[in-house]
């Protein structure tokens, strides 16, 4: 398993590191089997496996609950989990033990937390100090995307460039083991990944971030209509997934399945009782 040494290894060497999200036992038993560096349960498990339209309605429990079931599946991967919508927003303390649950109860390596507000920079001082591993996520940020105006690029202008590199650096210096940028130019997020001195994992972001993630329905194309343009379809689940469906459904309607094959029987016929 990954550690954090490794993960700054990884950026000195110019190895690139590999994210996946993962919310079930299933898919994160994949994902280690497949030789993935570090799996995130990420809240867009609100949207890709609980059908919300946002990750605002998430809960701290809902995060637990997939937390738990991604480690059982990959308990041999670095896995982070999202701290969800306004789990640490109201106050210090409160978001320091939805903190403590959410990395405790999962077994979790590291929580991740969006922006780089005061409040926000200070909580990943607090829990870098507590043992508790932070990455940070910038730009795109999707709790905040009704503040945002919606699912844009960021940091498309001079002020707006500025103020990501500001706070990229203040995520690092207060703690923070990498950072996840989303939706931003390829060159601001290379200028950002040149100034920090910890990984920056890209979603959207362009080639030059250290690391990449994407969400495990996107790139296998599971329960998904469209994919977003930073997306790279790697296979289609949907096709195949809805065609053994479909040939379930026939093989019952017509009787073939299920066939002897599929069946018991009884060696002694003298055991069954009369009709």
């Amino acid at each position: 398993m990954l550690n954090r040494i490794d993960l700054l290894k990884m950026k000195e060497t110019k190895e690139k590191i590999t994210m996946l999200t993962a919310y079930d036992y299933p898919s994160a038993k994949l994902a280690e089997q497949a030789g993935i560096d570090m799996i995130l349960v990420g809240d867009s498990l609100g949207m890709v496996v609980l059908g919300y339209n946002s990750t605002i309605q998430v809960t701290v429990e809902d995060m637990i609950h997939h937390g738990k079931a991604v480690q059982r599946g990959a308990s041999n991967t670095f896995i982070v989990v999202d701290m969800p919508f306004m789990s640490y927003h109201i106050s210090m303390e409160e978001s320091m033990k939805n903190a403590q649950r959410i990395f405790q109860e999962t077994g979790a390596q590291a929580i991740k937390l969006e922006g780089a507000s005061k409040d926000n920079l200070d909580l990943i001082k607090r829990l870098s100090e507590a043992g508790v591993p932070v990455i940070a996520h910038l730009g795109l940020t999707p709790q905040s995307v009704n503040v945002l105006g919606g699912y844009k690029v960021q940091g498309k202008d001079a002020d707006a460039a500025a103020k990501l590199l500001y706070e990229a650096k203040e995520v690092s210096t207060h703690g923070a083991i990498a950072l996840v940028l989303e939706c931003v130019p390829k060159e601001l997020a290379e200028l950002i990944t040149e100034a920090i001195n910890i990984p920056t994992i890209g979603i959207g972001a362009g080639a030059h971030c250290d690391g990449q993630v994407l969400v495990y329905h996107d790139i296998v194309n599971y329960g998904v209509d469209r994919l977003p343009k930073f997306v790279n379809k790697y296979g289609d689940f949907n096709s195949h997934g809805q065609q053994a469906i479909e040939t379930y459904i026939r093989d019952v309607k017509e009787s073939i399945f299920p066939g002897d094959k599929h069946s018991f029987f009884i060696k002694d016929k003298n055991i069954l009782p009369e009709n």
